[in-house]
């Protein structure tokens, strides 16, 4: 089977590989000229590992011709308005399959959605999303991983299932709660961005669990609201997820996290990241929808106060800690 990739990073170009490991033939669409020619030389462009029978090229027009099945690996801030061009480019139907993990800031949209918006719908033959506990620093080196697919026609979940399963390191489930699980791959990155900022204070491993367990309750809140299945935060896109995430040196959240708790302004951070934080505009994202939703969500809104408000973390800790007790309800 062909199929084409939008996105040749450090996950897009991991992706790549997996697929070509299952005998797909594969085409990468990237603008960046060293990360095209490297690929094309046999070397991911991150990881420096060896790609085989990868290619890659920076015209669009020619990976959307290579094949109907259209992966999508993109920084959120960028999806929009490549989908726009996508949809310019195409004149039959494709299947498309997003990796991406993120919200958009101004209306809340995940990816589903905002391709829904932007793809005119006879382009759209089906979408489903591959989602799960991924660092792609793993997966290049075919450590076991277990992903999940989801669609809202759970069919094509179970197609693409296939597509992306390799039996000697990649194991995938099948899922058609599309929104949830999008959901939870976006509000983990939420969580493992304050991880690290917590974790740069040394508050202690019983803080942390505290504040992954109530963590999770409000991304639960944010599932339900979107009328997703709360089942899934207990899921692997969402605890399997954000364990990863949440604890790990490689996670580019976490990271951003622990430099912004030690001082570090974000924008420099980043500007010094050669690759996108999608935790950074999940939080406003979230924070946002809280605010116009009047969903409960105390752990995000004080986080946003503290990382974009400058509050101290003194201030943070008290207003959650002096917030009324009450019984522990899990739904």
């Amino acid at each position: 089977m062909k199929i084409s990739i939008i996105g040749g990073g450090a996950w897009g170009s991991t992706l790549a590989q997996l697929l070509t490991d299952n005998n797909h033939q594969i085409l990468i669409n990237e603008i960046n000229l060293e990360y095209v020619n490297k690929i094309n030389n046999g070397i991911h462009p991150i990881f420096n590992q060896i790609l085989k029978d990868v290619k890659a090229t920076v015209s669009l027009s020619e990976t959307l011709e290579f094949s109907d099945f259209i992966v999508l690996c993109l920084p959120t801030r960028v999806m929009r308005l490549t989908l726009r061009k996508i949809n310019k480019i195409i004149s039959q139907p494709k299947y498309f399959i997003n990796v991406s993990k993120g919200m958009e800031i101004e209306n809340y949209k995940i990816i589903y959605q905002i391709v829904q918006e932007e793809i005119t719908i006879q382009n759209i033959k089906n979408y489903a999303c591959v989602m799960g506990p991924s660092h792609a620093e793993d997966v290049i080196l075919r450590k076991l991983t277990l992903l999940v697919a989801a669609s809202l026609d759970f069919s094509f979940a179970c197609k693409v299932q296939k597509i992306f399963y390799n039996y000697n390191y990649l194991r995938v489930y099948s899922s058609n709660d599309l929104y949830g699980v999008e959901i939870c791959s976006a509000f983990k990155n939420v969580l493992a961005l304050i991880s690290g900022v917590l974790d740069s204070f040394d508050f202690g491993y019983n803080f942390q669990a505290g504040f992954i367990s109530r963590g999770l309750l409000e991304m639960a809140k944010v599932v339900d609201f979107f009328k997703g299945d709360k089942q899934t935060v207990f899921g692997l896109t969402g605890l399997g997820d954000l364990i990863v995430t949440a604890f790990n040196e490689n996670s580019r959240n976490y990271q951003a996290g622990k430099k912004i708790g030690l001082g570090m302004e974000i924008k420099d951070i980043i500007k010094n990241s050669s690759q996108s934080i999608e935790g950074i505009n999940n939080l406003k994202a979230f924070y946002n929808l809280s605010l116009e939703k009047k969903i409960d969500l105390p752990i995000v809104k004080e986080a946003y106060q503290m990382i974009f408000n400058y509050k101290s973390i003194k201030i943070i800790l008290n207003n959650l800690l002096k917030r009324p007790l009450k019984l522990e309800k899990i739904f």
